[in-house]
C-alpha cells in the first residue's frame, strides 16, 4: 500500500509544470500557446531563449531524480537490490507520466525526456553520463534538441543491451521502452527534421555568426 502512495506522489512531482509556471509568472503567457505547443524544455529554449530553457531542463531533470529516489524513505528497499530497482523504475515512470500528463496543468505537458533522463541518472548514473555526452555532442553539432534526445535515448538502449550487457530482464525491457517512447513522442519532430523545417534552439549564436562572417569574407575575397 505504501508503494502505491509513493508512486502517486512521484506522479505529483512529475506533474510540476515547470515551463508553464515560468512562462506565466515571468512572461504572462502560456508556453503551450507558442512554438510546438509543448510544455517542455525544448519549446522553452525555442520560445523563451537558452537561459529559461536551461532552467526548465534542470528542474525537469531534478523532478525525475527526486521522484525516482523516493525509495530511500522505505527502509525495506535499501538492502533489496532487485525490489529496489523495480520500485525505482515504477517511481521514475510515474514522474515521466506526470510530466507528460500534468495534474497541475490540465494534463497537457511536455514529452518527458528531461524527466526521463533524471530517472536514468538516479538508477544508472554512469550510463546517464554517456547519454549526456551523446546529447551534448549532437546538440553542439546540430542545435536540434529533438534529434539530440532521440540519439541519446537510442544510445541508452545500446549501452544497456550491448556495452554494459545488463542481465536483468526488467532493465533490458526498460531500455528498449525508453528508446521507443522517445521516438514515439517525437514523431512530429522527426517529420520536420526530414523536411528540413525543424527549429534550432538559440545557442551557440556567436559561433554561427563567426562562421557566417568568415564565409562572407571568403566570398568577398574570391570576388576581389
Amino acid at each position: 500500500m505504501k508503494e502505491v502512495l509513493f508512486i502517486f506522489f512521484a506522479y505529483l512531482i512529475g506533474s510540476i509544470p515547470t515551463a508553464v509556471w515560468i512562462s506565466r509568472y515571468f512572461f504572462g503567457v502560456d508556453i503551450r500557446d507558442y512554438g510546438s505547443g509543448n510544455a517542455g524544455a525544448t519549446n522553452t529554449f525555442r520560445v523563451l531563449g537558452s537561459k529559461w530553457g536551461s532552467i526548465v531542463m534542470s528542474v525537469d531533470v531534478l523532478k525525475g531524480v527526486v521522484a525516482t529516489s523516493l525509495y530511500i524513505l522505505l527502509p525495506f528497499y535499501m538492502h533489496n537490490e532487485w525490489d529496489r530497482t523495480n520500485l525505482m523504475v515504477g517511481l521514475g515512470l510515474a514522474a515521466v507520466v506526470g510530466h507528460i500528463f500534468p495534474l497541475w496543468a490540465d494534463f497537457r505537458g511536455g514529452k518527458g525526456v528531461a524527466t526521463l533522463f533524471g530517472m536514468i541518472l538516479a538508477i544508472q548514473p554512469i550510463v546517464a553520463v554517456y547519454c549526456v555526452g551523446v546529447f551534448l555532442l549532437c546538440l553542439y553539432l546540430t542545435r536540434f534538441v529533438s534529434l539530440s534526445s532521440i540519439l541519446a535515448s537510442i544510445a541508452f538502449a545500446v549501452l544497456i543491451l550491448f556495452i554494459f550487457n545488463e542481465k536483468e530482464p526488467l532493465y533490458r525491457a526498460f531500455a528498449i521502452a525508453v528508446a521507443l517512447l522517445v521516438i514515439l513522442t517525437h514523431q512530429k519532430n522527426i517529420s520536420r527534421l526530414l523536411r528540413g523545417s525543424e527549429s534550432k534552439i538559440p545557442i551557440l549564436k556567436y559561433r554561427d555568426k563567426r562562421r557566417h562572417r568568415r564565409a562572407d569574407s571568403e566570398i568577398g575575397n574570391q570576388k576581389d
